[in-house]
């Protein structure tokens, strides 16, 4: 019997709902799992057809990182060098979740561990069931953290929780993730789904050429001073402004009626 893909990439209503899909493996991401999400996330920018994104795991995790077990053919049989292997793979697919045209929600169903953790606060808006939790492992095999956590943890946590989490190597339970601001909202596992996708049916509706705007300013500004980040505001404020949505969105305000953007 033919062996499922990977990861699984379906769309519906201009949502694409991006599944991580090998629950035996706890969603390890092996090289072949690797080059399918570089190539569904390029789907994602390049066709069009989604105004937002739905990242997850089928299973009991969302992702448990990269799957220590496989063999890497390119390496024929030699050590791994671990920071090539990242730059292939791993990283690859970090900045391509980076500059995605269009939000993304995560929904963690489970453990997010290693780099697992690292694809699940790459979302704009992360919810997780209340079974969840986030683990930077490396430490217990000699590794350091990758896919952008060491970037990304002090900035969302702080640097005091962020070296505990990475150099005691503890699980995080999804409502202490809420309470230190690591992710948006916990819910019963049993309500994540729901959850996600009425966050992304509301972004789906929504002014898609401001949000992109958006995720893109937030990511920036974290590098910039204020005087920069003006000057970034002004720029994507006089583009919004020229937008169909714009438009739309102030005729609705004076009618006193729904806006219906259609992501122009």
């Amino acid at each position: 019997m033919m062996e499922e893909p990977h990861l699984l990439l379906d769309y519906a209503d201009g949502i694409a709902t991006l599944t991580m899909n090998r629950p035996d493996k706890l969603n390890a991401m092996s090289p072949e799992s690797l080059d399918l999400f570089v190539d569904l996330l390029d789907r994602v920018r390049d066709e069009g057809k989604a105004r937002v994104l739905v990242l997850t795991g089928k299973g009991r995790a969302f992702c448990s990182g990269a799957d220590l077990a496989s063999k890497d053919p390119k390496t024929g049989g030699r050590p791994k060098d671990v920071g090539s292997g990242l730059e292939k793979g791993h990283n690859v697919v970090s900045e391509r979740l980076r500059y995605l045209p269009v939000p993304v929600v995560c929904a963690v169903n489970g453990g997010a561990a290693g780099g697992g953790c690292g694809y699940a606060l790459a979302g704009d808006i992360v919810v997780a069931g209340r079974s969840a939790y986030f683990l930077q492992p490396f430490v217990n095999i000699g590794l350091v953290p990758d896919v952008g956590a060491t970037w990304l943890l002090p900035r969302l946590i702080g640097k005091a929780r962020a070296t505990a989490m990475m150099m005691l190597g503890e699980r995080i339970p999804a409502e202490t993730a809420a309470e230190w601001g690591m992710i948006w909202q916990v819910v019963d596992d049993a309500a994540l789904m729901d959850t996600a996708y009425a966050i992304a049916r509301k972004l789906a509706d929504g002014p898609t050429v401001a949000y992109s705007m958006m995720r893109q300013g937030i990511a920036d500004a974290l590098e910039m001073s204020l005087t920069q980040t003006l000057a970034m505001e002004r720029r994507n404020q006089r583009l919004a402004g020229i937008t169909a949505d714009h438009h739309e969105g102030v005729a609705a305000f004076l009618e006193k009626r729904k806006p219906d953007f259609k992501g122009h």
